[in-house]
């Protein structure tokens, strides 16, 4: 037991929270909201912008880029879980929030995560049979696969967080009340915590070495036996195409995996780092994969850029 904690706190646990994002600026905490608010805009627009167009336009109807759309649906769903809330917070000082919705929070952002990596996962796969089967290529990434691995990735997104929420909330909270971040994540929660923290401690490593490690390795393997196949068999401007492809989905990935090694490392820096500079690699971990995202498939992917333009000129948002 610690010291100042007797056995009848354990018996208490807080049910409501304040989150307090840049605690350390609280004057100019207000002016947040421009930068913030500034940047869920572009995350909204930019990201809806591609998915209407990968809908709207049928030569865009091939697997990897509906995947592509599924990996901007999940940007809008986890970046709308947190900024509305933190901007209502900003403005109006509505910074509360209780247990449940904090948990619901928690999941929500390591839900849409765990898809996140899966569904690079899956790119990577889709481009493996695109270069190294070509010939069965339709035949294999058909519509009834590509639901099956859907239902695959929505089941082992469950399978991985629901423990890690489980486990987070049966914990008690009796050292405060007041979350110094502006979302809900998993140690921020537990450094509130009294008594044994280690399960849900050992739950969130075991999905970070899972997500991070091992996909990261299947994506290094894929990509490794894709290059490998394009410098081999493919010349000209289908091996520039295949590279290009390529390395557009392992820039995307490079981003989403160093933001989010950059924040857990942080993170585990208890003494040395302040709680906004924790704020700051947070809001880099969750907001820039999602804001980079679209422009980085937008400029680099040749038949979304021909897409966008021939739409711009034709609504006369781009001169001829």
């Amino acid at each position: 037991m610690e010291p100042g904690i007797s056995n009848q706190s354990f018996i208490f646990s807080y049910t409501d929270f304040t989150l307090l994002g840049f605690p350390g600026i609280s004057r100019w905490r207000p002016l947040l909201a421009i930068p913030f608010f500034s940047v869920y805009l572009v995350i909204l627009t930019g990201n809806s912008l591609l998915i209407c167009l990968i809908c709207i336009k049928k030569t865009l109807h091939s697997p990897m880029y509906l995947l592509i759309s599924v990996l901007f649906a999940i940007n809008i769903t986890s970046c709308t879980a947190i900024l509305p809330k933190f901007l209502l917070d900003l403005l109006f000082q509505l910074n509360q929030v209780s247990l449940t919705g904090c948990l619901l929070q928690m999941f929500v952002i390591y839900f849409m995560s765990v898809c996140e990596s899966n569904v690079m996962l899956l790119m990577s796969l889709d481009r493996y049979v695109a270069i190294c089967r070509p010939l069965r290529y339709h035949n294999i990434m058909t519509k009834n696969l590509l639901a099956w691995l859907t239902v695959t990735v929505i089941v082992r997104s469950f399978i991985l967080v629901c423990p890690l929420v489980i486990l987070t909330s049966m914990v008690q909270f009796c050292r405060s009340n007041i979350i110094l971040n502006f979302t809900c994540e998993n140690m921020v929660l537990l450094s509130l915590g009294c008594g044994d923290t280690t399960k849900p401690q050992i739950a969130g490593l075991i999905v970070r070495v899972l997500v991070t490690v091992l996909d990261v390795s299947l994506l290094m393997i894929s990509y490794s036996t894709i290059l490998y196949t394009a410098m081999k068999s493919a010349t000209g401007k289908s091996q520039h195409k295949a590279l290009n492809t390529c390395g557009t989905h392992l820039l995307v990935a490079m981003v989403v995996y160093l933001c989010g090694l950059a924040s857990s490392i942080v993170y585990r820096m208890e003494t040395t780092i302040s709680p906004d500079v924790k704020n700051l690699f947070s809001a880099i971990y969750l907001m820039v994969p999602a804001t980079l995202n679209p422009f980085i498939y937008g400029l680099r992917v040749s038949e979304i850029r021909k897409s966008l333009m021939k739409y711009g000129m034709k609504k006369n948002l781009f001169p001829s």
